[in-house]
């Protein structure tokens, strides 16, 4: 099954709190944003609005770009490899 959006930026949101070693209650405060709903865009089981992604990356003091560049990173599925075959041998005249 394919990760959704909201999942990915969820997902790039705890790592950075958690990398920051910041709780959640810290950031909520500090955005302006309830604990309860944080938790759930964490969990991505709620959409953030772009106003409240843009308060809670400004309390993370992370820009929204590389959020979402690092969601976009995780929803990528491995790059496929791609096989060019060899020319063929050509007879000598």
């Amino acid at each position: 099954m394919a990760v959704l959006l909201r999942q990915a930026i969820g997902e790039s949101l705890r790592r950075t709190r958690v990398g920051q070693s910041r709780t959640l209650r810290d950031v909520s405060s500090t955005a302006q944003v309830s604990l309860g709903y944080l938790s759930e865009v964490e969990r991505g089981q709620k959409e953030a609005s772009s106003e409240l992604l843009a308060a809670i990356c400004g309390a993370l003091d992370v820009e929204v770009a590389e959020v979402v560049a690092q969601a976009s990173s995780s929803m990528r599925g491995p790059i496929p490899k791609v096989v060019i075959p060899a020319p063929p041998a050509f007879a000598a005249a």
